[in-house]
This record gives C-alpha cells, structure tokens and sequence, in this order.
C-alpha cells in the first residue's frame, strides 16, 4: 500500500477512535471547544494570514485566475468572520439534544433521539474558510472531521488546523477529532474514498469534476454538494429595475462561488429592453456575455456559444445569456442544464411564479431575491458544511443537523412479541 494511504488510513482510524467518546460531551463541553476555537483563530491570525500569503504567491504563479484567489485569500476581517461564524454556532439549538417520545406498542417505550454520523470526511477546493467552518459544525454536533483541502490552500489549511488542534487539546479533548490530510496528491482523495468501516459520511465541495469523482468512485456515502449553474430568469410581468438589480448582484456580486448565477434567461417580450440595459450596467466588472442568436440580435456584444456550454460553471465574470418564449421554455431550460442548486424568476405573476416555484427542481427557489442567498448564514442555520443538491438525507444549505442521524432508544420490562 502507499505511503499516502496510510498516512490517511492512520488519519481516519484516530478519528475512528475518538469519535464515540466526544459523541456523549455534552453541549456546554462541546460549546467551550468552540469558544476557544474562535479565540485559537484570532490569536493565531498572524501564523494564519503568512501561511495564506505563501499560498497566494504560489498560486499566482500557477496562474489561478483572480476570482479564484478572492475565494483562496484571507485577510483580518475574514479571518475574523470565520471566529464569529463559530461563536454563532453557539447560539443555535443543539440537535443532540432533541428528543421525541413515539408511542407504538403498549409492550415498550420508545424514544427518538438525535446524534452525529461519527466521523465525517470533507474533501474541498481553495477555500481555506472551509476549513474552519467544517471543524466547527463537526464540534457543535459531536461529530470527529477529516479535512482534504486543495493544493492551493495547504499552508492555509495547516495553520488553521493547527490552532484549532491546540484549541480543543488544551481542554482536553482528543487532537484527532480534527485531522487535515496534509498530502494534496490526487490519490489522497482515492484513499479518503475507500476509507468504509471508518468514514461514516464523506462530503465533498468544489467544482463539477472533484463532486463527480467522488460521487461515482466512493466506497463510502457521499453527500453531493456545490455544482452551481444557476440561472436569473427575467419573466415577461418583471419590473426591469428590480430584474437589473438582482441580476447584477446574483452574477457580479462575488462569481466565484457556487450560488452566483451562471445564465441569464430572459422572455422574448422583455429582453430588447433589459439586455442592453444589463450589458450597460455591468461594465465596470468587464462581464463577458455568451449566448443564443437571439440574444446577438438584440445586442451584438453577445459572443456566440456552442449549445453545450449551459452546462458550465465559469465561477468568473462570464455569463450565458438565452431569450425564450415563455416560463416554460425557461423551466424546460433549466431542468436541462441546472444543477439543482439555486434557481430565481423574477416577475410581477403571481400565477406565473406559482408555476416556477412548483416546477424547478432545485434546493433552493427564489422569486424576486438573488441566488447569492442560498447560505447557510443567510439561512439562520449558522455556519454551513456545503450546500447538498440532492435530496436524500440533506438538502440545500447544511447546517447542524445535516451532520446528525436519529437513533431509537427502546426500553421494556421483560417485553416480547
């Protein structure tokens, strides 16, 4: 076996190992960790942000595009965020402690409890955010936390693990309820895939190709996340400066993350009118618009496309533009190329939202709002693990109780059946 599979099997056995006896903490003891997790971040900012820095540096030199290195950079503030994104965790219920008498057979006693998956993997890209959010969901919920960060945020990720290690070692509690894979070879994330008896759920969040590998090579559940081509359809009953408003914010507002809006739908009535004003307002970003010969007639700024790139997910300032002839050419779109993930009408119809809102198949449907709100901040469910596009388990943004399942206590005198 390999010298990677190891490190990594030895990695998942420790958190194996640790996760039952943190499972049965309870709130206050697991709420300590996080304070002092918060607190680990803001000290160690300095540690933090060089680690960051180096990253940058060789991230650039690899050429990563500067909307990636918006989502891989840190600075005082977000670092900071991401402190206050744990102590908020604090101020949310605790799933654990839900409880729910059943009342089946007179013969026993039954109760439905609620507690952590055990030991959660997340295999993510260049957000060292993540990082912390996953290690501090894992804590509030009881659960232990493997961590596989991309190449491009490794330093990032080492520094923030390693103060919050120190956090939750120094109240004693075991230093393996949160490991980081500290390979950023491709086989890590194999190794991580093949981990059954030992990983009770792997999550992983990034773009379309990593959220594919693992869904269809994993020998462990996944909860597939992330893949966002989200669309802003522009009925014909919208109030244009709303439609403009929303429009802008969902693509322009950070378009590197997975519920920034990929295409622009527009119904034939109302896009003479709004693409160009569109085009006009979103120039200070540069945006590039693709699309459909429709749209090239009404503004010849469009680029032409070939029909197969609806499906992409720039994560940059490009966006693929499409007029059609009603919400149902529009539905029949997005049901398509969408990924499930966040889907938005704007329009002034009741009927015609109803519809929309009835149709999509998406985690999350907006009339009238951005689609930069599907977050779990945004949310109320404080700091989120991914945002699921499926539908088993979990759904939309994940908070706490994405991370836990239910058990049944049952208790009798002697019962039988």
């Amino acid at each position: 076996m390999s010298e990677i599979f190891e490190e990594i099997r030895a990695l998942c056995a420790a958190a194996h190992a640790a996760a039952p006896a943190f499972a049965v903490t309870d709130t206050e003891t697991r709420h300590r960790a996080l304070r002092a997790m918060a607190t680990a971040l803001r000290e160690n900012a300095a540690d933090i942000l060089a680690a960051n820095k180096e990253d940058l540096a060789r991230a650039k030199e690899n050429g990563v595009p500067d909307t990636m290195l918006d989502r891989l950079s840190l600075n005082d503030e977000r670092i900071n965020g991401m402190a206050s994104a744990m102590e908020e965790l604090i101020a949310l219920p605790d799933p654990l402690a839900e409880r729910e008498t059943l009342h089946g057979s007179p013969k026993i006693r039954i109760t439905k409890v609620r507690v952590p998956l055990g030991v959660v993997a997340i295999v993510f890209e260049a957000r060292p955010n993540v990082t912390a959010d996953a290690a501090a969901i894992a804590v509030k919920t009881g659960n232990a936390v493997v961590l596989r960060g991309g190449k491009e945020a490794i330093h990032s990720n080492l520094a923030i693990v390693s103060a919050l290690k120190g956090a939750i070692s120094a109240l004693g509690l075991s230093p393996d309820l949160i490991s980081l894979v500290s390979s950023t070879d491709r086989a890590g994330v194999d190794a991580l895939l093949s981990m059954r008896g030992l990983i009770d759920v792997l999550i992983p969040r990034g773009g379309k190709g990593l959220i594919r590998h693992c869904v269809e090579n994993a020998k462990v559940p996944v909860i597939e996340t992330g893949a966002g081509v989200c669309h802003v359809y522009v009925d014909r009953d919208a109030n244009e400066d709303m439609a403009l408003a929303v429009a802008i914010n969902a693509k322009c507002q950070r378009p590197s993350v997975c519920n920034a809006a990929e295409t622009l739908l527009l119904h034939r009535d109302i896009a003479p009118s709004f693409l160009p004003r569109f085009w006009a307002a979103t120039r200070n970003w540069n945006l590039v618009l693709r699309g459909c010969p429709a749209s090239r007639r009404i503004l010849p700024a469009v680029e032409p496309m070939p029909e197969e790139e609806y499906a992409t997910e720039y994560n940059d300032y490009v966006m693929s533009v499409r007029v059609v002839d009603s919400v149902e050419e529009a539905l029949a779109h997005i049901a398509k190329y969408g990924t499930h993930h966040s889907e938005a009408i704007i329009t002034q119809n009741d009927d015609t939202a109803a519809r929309f809102f009835g149709m999509v198949d998406a985690a999350a449907v907006y009339r009238n709002a951005s689609t930069r709100f599907t977050d779990g901040g945004e949310f109320g469910l404080g700091a989120e693990i991914g945002i699921s596009t499926q539908k088993l388990h979990a759904r939309g943004p994940m908070g706490p109780a994405a991370l836990t399942t239910v058990k049944f206590l049952v208790r009798g005198d002697g019962a039988v059946r």
